[in-house]
């Protein structure tokens, strides 16, 4: 492959991504230094006989019918289950949480603030169009990184310096993260 056709990959690949990794590395980042955003959390009153069968092969649709009989038009694009909790998905906008209390069955909407919704967008909890893209930003990414090391790695005069940022990069990876 001819050396200014690699340039331009690198160069239109890394400007194409570049607005996607930098926000998803400065949300990250304020998670990280303790600010992770907030979620209103606001408790729907719904029918105290009302039930949610949570094995059920209609889920989506039961719970969807839940919603409608409580008054409220929310569009999901599919329920996640951890453990006895449902949540409408993506989270990373309004959302409802499900949930079997001893009173019976609970439902809240929570309100992601900015921070909240980009840190569920971070951890993949966004619309499916939205992970799609995250995962050729991934690819895009790896692409990225490994032409601008080959391109340095192709240069007699920037080999050692690329070495040597590699070889520095991989020791703390492996030091900070496993020793």
């Amino acid at each position: 492959m001819p050396r200014s056709l690699l340039i331009n990959i690198h160069l239109y690949l890394a400007a194409l991504f570049a607005p996607i990794v930098l926000m998803l590395a400065f949300s990250g980042g304020l998670y990280l230094l303790g600010v992770k955003g907030n979620v209103e959390q606001t408790a729907i009153q719904i029918p105290p006989d009302a039930t949610l069968d949570l094995d059920s092969s209609r889920l989506e649709d039961d719970v969807q019918a839940l919603l409608s009989n409580a008054g409220i038009n929310h569009e999901f694009e599919y329920v996640k289950r951890k453990g006895s909790e449902l949540y409408t998905r993506p989270t990373s906008r309004e959302h409802y949480q499900i949930y079997h209390s001893t009173e019976g069955l609970v439902l809240t909407r929570n309100t992601p603030d900015i921070q909240a919704g980009l840190i569920e967008l971070h951890k993949g909890h966004g619309p499916l169009a939205f992970k799609t893209l995250q995962k050729f930003t991934a690819a895009g990414l790896i692409i990225v990184l490994l032409s601008g090391v080959w391109l340095g790695l192709a240069s007699d005069r920037l080999r050692k310096p690329t070495l040597i940022s590699s070889g520095i990069g991989l020791a703390l990876f492996v030091l900070l993260g496993f020793v």
